[in-house]
């Protein structure tokens, strides 16, 4: 819990939120609804202007947020974000206020050079933006990780905590890093577990599967479908939890079978990714993808959407009318950061 007891700098001072999107959202409604002055900065024709609006928000165009903010927070994709800077932020920011981010790719990689006159921190809720709105309506609030890069003011701190506090991290728990820990872990955690790690080993099983001549459609259940099982006991309880509650057949399976298939041949290829993450490699190659127009980043999205356990999957999901507000929840708020 936060225990910090200085006055809240933020109590009398302007916040602007560029980008309305699961973080946006849930952070401008959290800081409006904590009593906080809150102005979000959106493209005048995008599609998130009219539901702020709807949301009882003051909606303006981003650098005009930007002009009199003693907090400017950066929630829109990262490859938005150097861009947005240099035309809206960066000439309009005042000296001494602060610029926070909740994801530190662009300070961390040097694709954003802050002004040297301003604050720089970092807020960082772990949960997806549904997450942080619903949990601060039931007065309660999801763990974040914050960090400070550059203090000019002396409240650089404060003013983080303060933020945490009103999206209701404080709630919860906070937890110091830094840009570079943040970003390191958060990009291997992205590539090597949850989603690139995960997803090859949900294609490679179901592959195996069928490439053996069992029905696709039980191949898709068992390795795909059934896996949200694990991940939820994993979530509520760790390895505790998902022992606790499968058969000793499978914790046997678990014990003796998923070494063979995660082993240390592949600890070295997750190292080899963090290294590739720390030299800064895959953010140059990210950065040069994006500016060439994303041909590699469709070709190899467009393989994954056409292989045919979604071709089967999308079949089986159709016929389980209780996947649908799970579905429509999960569009809402992917597991991607705001920023």
């Amino acid at each position: 819990m936060n225990t910090n007891t200085h006055p809240n700098p933020l109590v009398n001072a302007r916040i602007a939120v560029l980008g309305y999107g699961s973080q946006g959202r849930a952070h401008a409604l959290n800081l409006h609804d904590s009593g906080l002055d809150v102005v979000v900065g959106l493209r005048p024709n995008g599609p998130t202007w009219p539901q702020a609006v709807a949301d009882g928000l003051r909606v303006v165009e981003p650098a005009e947020a930007v002009r009199g903010a003693d907090l400017v927070a950066v929630l829109t994709p990262d490859m938005v974000q150097p861009t947005l800077y240099s035309e809206s932020i960066e000439p309009n920011l005042k000296p001494g206020a602060a610029l926070l981010f909740a994801h530190g790719f662009n300070i961390h990689f040097k694709q954003i050079k802050p002004r040297a006159d301003i604050d720089v921190i970092m807020v960082a809720p772990k949960g997806p933006g549904a997450l942080v709105r619903s949990e601060y309506q039931r007065g309660r609030g999801v763990p974040c990780i914050w960090a400070v890069h550059q203090d000019v003011s002396g409240e650089a701190e404060a003013k983080t905590k303060a933020y945490a506090d009103g999206i209701g991290g404080g709630r919860a728990m906070l937890i110091a890093t830094d840009f570079k820990e943040e970003t390191e872990t958060d990009l291997f955690g992205e590539q090597a577990v949850l989603c690139g790690g995960a997803s090859e080993l949900v294609l490679k099983g179901f592959e195996t599967l069928v490439e053996a001549g069992y029905q696709p459609e039980i191949a898709y259940y068992e390795v795909m479908h059934e896996l949200k099982l694990i991940v939820d006991l994993f979530y509520e309880g760790g390895l505790s939890k998902m022992l606790q509650f499968v058969s000793e057949t499978a914790q046997y399976g678990d014990f003796v079978s998923g070494p063979r298939i995660i082993d240390a041949a592949t600890k070295v290829r997750m190292k080899e990714v963090l290294g590739e993450i720390q030299d800064g490699t895959f953010a140059r190659n990210w950065i040069a993808e994006y500016k060439a127009g994303l041909p590699n980043y469709q070709r190899l999205k467009q393989a994954d959407l056409e292989h045919p356990i979604e071709q089967v999957g999308a079949k089986l999901r159709a016929r389980m009318p209780w996947l649908q507000p799970q579905i429509t929840e999960a569009a809402a708020s992917p597991l991607k950061k705001a920023g």
